[in-house]
């Protein structure tokens, strides 16, 4: 698929991954409608950076985590692009919890987790899909994690909602073919993002430690990585992997 003029909606923009992504798509041309929930004042500093660069883009307030919210942000998206061509989903919630202290991961937490990494992922692209299939073409990338990959992370909440989510992919892929293509990218640790600051400190330090090049994942490597797979015709169901080589070995 060529970018330009493309649309694309990008939940969890603020985030140091997200505004990654969001930086890496204008680049390609995109358009962009850019989701936020609580730091507006980050989100509108984000959309004067790209007009300020000469890119379309928009910001949006929304709850991901109920249905009003995902149809408020599908709606000013259509309101002011016409149409969605590309959805990246990396709006995600972690929490630390060893996990040994099953005590502390009760069901208020468990529940809160799911319905924010896995449920909300379903049910946006559950609204969206539709659209992507009467324009003939559309394009998915969700962003997982490799705790959903092995028994690890910053909770197993967070872990199992991953590993659902990289499920989640290959049976969208299957459910929406041949029109839309869905994939997820799979990152391990980064350094300045909201899922690691709630991370504990030795835990980071052990996980640099354990992984092949001996370094957090780069962020901008997982954003290249995205563009990849929303320009890609032939990739669906897959998850690509960036964690400077932890999991594999």
């Amino acid at each position: 698929m060529e970018l330009k003029n493309r649309i694309a909606l990008v939940t969890g923009s603020t985030g140091g991954l997200g505004w990654r992504i969001c930086s890496a798509l204008a680049r390609e041309g995109m358009k962009l409608a850019m989701v936020y929930h609580s730091s507006e004042e980050k989100a509108k500093k984000n959309l004067t950076t790209l007009k300020d660069s000469g890119h379309e883009a928009v910001i949006i307030r929304a709850d991901i985590t109920q249905e009003k919210g995902i149809e408020t942000m599908v709606e000013e998206t259509l309101r002011t692009f016409g149409q969605i061509d590309c959805l990246v989903l990396d709006a995600a919630y972690n929490v630390w919890i060893p996990f040994h202290d099953l005590n502390k991961l009760d069901g208020e937490t468990w529940n809160y987790i799911m319905n924010y990494n896995l449920t909300s992922p379903y049910l946006t692209v559950r609204k969206i899909a539709p659209l992507m299939k009467r324009q003939g073409s559309g394009r998915i990338v969700l962003v997982t994690s490799i705790a959903g990959l092995s028994p690890t992370g910053s909770s197993i909440a967070y872990a199992v909602s991953k590993a659902a989510l990289i499920h989640l992919t290959k049976c969208l892929a299957v459910a929406l073919a041949p029109e839309i293509l869905v994939n997820n990218v799979a990152p391990g640790l980064m350094e300045g993002t909201k899922m690691t600051d709630n991370l504990a400190p030795d835990y980071v330090e052990q996980v640099n430690k354990s992984s092949a090049l001996k370094r957090a994942a780069d962020k901008d490597d997982v954003a290249d990585a995205v563009t990849l797979l929303l320009k890609t015709d032939s990739i669906t169901g897959q998850t690509l992997v960036i964690d400077s080589g932890r999991v594999f070995h």
